[in-house]
């Protein structure tokens, strides 16, 4: 039996993002494996104490405490993710030697313990682990927008120039970190062929292959009855066409060029009303700009996302830094019109731009209203474009079931030159051991 941890330093909560989510549903559909296939998974994530939640006799979630949160310097709306910026974690560090295969899925304390004690063992010239890492976010781009937010924070009044110096600092030595760490795994996934090519130009083409994402089809689904409980819940219009964004509410998601463009289109007159599922530094000003013409719900879990989702109309989503952006794909399978930045890697999840999303060629409010407007005006070419993403979705994208099998196992399980080799034994943990539940 392989033991295979997969490392995801962010805090796990119910209104967790978009990479803390993919890995839930993989490790729900390795649970959903046979005993028999070979497989232990522990998912090790951040949380507020150390415990273990048992999803089969070989699938668990382990949540340890971080060394060196992030909390502190949230934003105050608190919508960024939780992580640890310590150099090293010494309960993984005790943890990790009973697991085969590390999988590093970010930049900061697990992954680099996991590196440390590669390295350490290498230097011994003990066996070393498998490392493998996948790529979710882009963290050095992400950091870039943050070091402005943070510096508009703790350095009010300073000067733009600065600022920006502070933000490609920080995206630049991000960048290099995370190719370190990578270089150090025998495989490196990416959700998208322009990641897998990037990647390939710092680690080789040999060392690279695709990590698609999956779709829970039970879950985001088309929903008539879904509107009319939208309405009692939140007391959201019935009136008028509901403009859905699930996201971060920053600069890096669009969200201040999304509430301009609905701006503009209540000022010409067209009838429009946009719900926000998140929160984040620009929720005020969207609050502020738009009035009565925008529900903030704040954070949702995956269940009720799902029916705000399908009791919606359109889904706008301005973002450029997604790596692949998995709420275009539940919008989708919940037969929204989609509205996406033409080259984004969201369009990757249309098969036919224009039939089933609309993808907007320029970054300006004015163009993003024309779009918007376009379906909010033409009911007939709305309608058509929502039955064509979600016949899009039913046929073309795979559920994170399929994901697994074809892309994680092959992985985890391919025997490298150095496969046969006696675990370094950890430390016995009651509730925690190979092939238990806890």
């Amino acid at each position: 039996m392989s033991s295979i941890a997969v490392l995801v330093e962010l805090l796990r909560r119910d209104t967790s993002g978009g990479h803390v989510k993919c890995w839930e549903h993989f490790a729900r559909s390795a649970a959903r494996l046979p005993d028999g296939t070979g497989l232990d998974l522990t998912v090790y994530f951040l949380g507020d104490r150390e415990r273990v939640e048992p999803l089969a006799p070989h699938v668990r979630f382990v949540m340890l405490r971080p060394v060196l949160s992030t909390a502190a310097m949230r934003s105050a709306d608190g919508a960024e993710d939780v992580c640890d910026l310590a150099p090293y974690h010494p309960r993984l560090a005790a943890l990790l030697p009973r697991h085969d295969v590390w999988h590093l899925t970010h930049s900061f304390a697990f992954a680099a313990t996991a590196v440390r004690l590669g390295r350490r063992a290498a230097r011994r010239g003990a066996p070393r682990p498998r490392l493998v890492g996948s790529v979710h976010t882009d963290v050095p781009l992400l950091a870039s927008v943050y070091a402005r937010y943070l510096a508009d924070r703790w350095l009010p009044g300073s000067h733009p120039r600065v600022d920006g110096l502070l933000a490609d600092e920080a995206e630049t030595l991000l960048r290099r970190r995370r190719d370190r760490l990578l270089d150090s795994c025998e495989h490196v996934l990416a959700p998208t062929p322009e990641g897998c090519a990037e990647l390939a130009r710092v680690l080789g083409p040999h060392r690279i292959a695709l990590l698609r994402r999956g779709i829970d089809h039970d879950l985001f689904r088309p929903d008539r009855t879904a509107r009319a409980r939208l309405a009692r819940e939140y007391g959201l219009p019935a009136d008028r066409p509901l403009v859905l964004f699930a996201g971060r509410l920053d600069a890096t998601k669009g969200a201040p060029l999304l509430a301009e463009s609905v701006r503009l289109l209540r000022a010409r007159g067209t009838a429009a009303h946009l719900v926000v599922a998140g929160s984040g530094a620009e929720a005020e000003a969207v609050r502020r700009s738009l009035g009565p013409d925008v529900t903030l719900l704040g954070p949702l879990p995956q269940d009720r996302l799902a029916r705000v989702y399908a009791g919606c109309d359109i889904f706008a989503f301005p973002s450029r830094t997604e790596t692949i952006g998995n709420v275009v794909a539940e919008a989708m399978a919940c037969g929204l019109a989609v509205v996406l930045p033409e080259g984004a890697h969201t369009t990757r999840w249309l098969t036919a731009p224009g039939g089933d999303g609309i993808v907007v060629r320029h970054d300006d409010p004015r163009d993003w209203a024309d779009a918007l407007g376009a379906l909010i005006d033409r009911p007939a070419l709305r309608e058509a474009v929502r039955r064509r993403a979600a016949a899009t979705a039913r046929n073309t994208h795979r559920s994170w079931d399929r994901v697994l099998e074809e892309d994680l196992l092959p992985v985890w399980t391919r025997r490298s030159p150095g496969a046969g080799r006696e675990r370094v034994p950890g430390p016995a943990r009651p509730g925690h051991g190979r092939g238990r539940s806890g």
